[in-house]
């Protein structure tokens, strides 16, 4: 369970003004609102790469504010983690790239055990003659396929994923939708995504940030059905509204 009471931060201005949210463990959670809304400021204070000025995070009952930077290092295993920009390293081969959290963090674990599981990631990706190539050779939307391999290779019970399928055509991004339902297993998913046609497709539920704030929180089916005026011309993309 991800527990948030009261969130607040600023800097020039308001960015977070009293967020309050609580996601089920198991769900495949979509945070969506206009661009500059505090939906990316709210995944950095998720992962603890943030503090609020007021407020709680509270996470499988760990209160996130109440641990040390070293405590939180530590904590942030927990999460798998896909940036937008897929944040992959040029130098490394797809292989390495993938492995590359399995060394840094489980250091009990073999290089065949790692190179199995990373084996098993490349297969679940479609993208299993690719481990020896580097990010370079492939395309936007293997990119994304390798990010995804990497934030699931751990087994994180809580997975981020921020624009997954930015710039990817529309049967491409369908495809990583689709792929990121599949390879949620257990895990808890919180997803910031602009392609609400396709986002839609695979929540569980969605929540709605709109400066700074969080004024709708439901089902998916609940979404599409708001007769908020803000929700309703987010969800429905329609050109008259108050947005």
């Amino acid at each position: 369970m991800i527990a948030i009471r009261g969130l607040r931060k600023s800097f020039t201005q308001p960015v977070l003004q009293g967020v309050d949210l609580s996601i089920p463990p198991g769900c495949l959670y979509g945070l969506i609102g206009p661009a500059a809304s505090g939906k990316s400021v709210l995944l950095k204070h998720i992962v603890g790469l943030m503090r609020p000025d007021k407020g709680s995070i509270v996470i499988d009952g760990q209160d996130l504010l109440s641990l040390s930077e070293l405590e939180l290092q530590q904590f942030r295993t927990r999460f798998g983690i896909a940036f937008q920009n897929n944040a992959l390293f040029d130098h490394l081969t797809v292989d390495e790239n993938i492995a590359f959290p399995l060394r840094r963090l489980y250091s009990h674990m073999s290089e065949e055990q790692i190179l199995q599981r990373v084996a098993n990631r490349l297969s679940c990706v479609s993208l299993s003659s690719f481990g020896d190539r580097f990010p370079a050779g492939l395309s936007g939307g293997q990119r994304k396929r390798v990010a995804v391999a990497r934030a699931t290779v751990a087994s994180a019970p809580i997975l981020i994923y921020d624009e997954p399928a930015a710039g990817l055509d529309p049967v491409t991004s369908q495809k990583i939708f689709d792929l990121l339902r599949q390879e949620k297993g257990d895990s808890t998913v919180i997803m910031v995504s602009s392609d609400l046609d396709r986002l839609l497709t695979v929540t569980d539920r969605v929540g709605m940030m709109h400066r700074g704030r969080m004024i709708f929180d439901g089902t998916t089916q609940e979404a599409k059905d708001c007769k908020d005026p803000y929700v309703r011309q987010f969800v429905h993309g329609l050109v008259e509204g108050p947005l």
